[in-house]
């Protein structure tokens, strides 16, 4: 299963985008990127589950600056 992670630059911004997507009742839930990956950004990414297009254009639209995207194949 694809897993869809915003990254953001900070662990502040994590938190703010978390909040953020949460009031619009989008889950996001706050994960450590896989090592390959952190040095992009803080390390951190927000797991979007479902509607990640949504969530990344409220996530701008808010002045929270989203650096990339990434899909991870979760692990059986």
């Amino acid at each position: 299963m694809d897993r869809q992670f915003l990254i953001v630059r900070s662990i502040t911004y994590a938190i703010k985008s978390r909040e953020l997507l949460f009031q619009y009742h989008i889950k996001a839930y706050i994960e450590r990127l896989p090592k390959s990956e952190q040095g992009a950004g803080c390390g951190y990414g927000v797991y979007v589950p479902e509607h990640p297009d949504e969530a990344e254009r409220l996530l701008k639209a808010a002045g929270i600056p989203v650096i990339g995207r990434r899909e991870w194949v979760q692990a059986p």
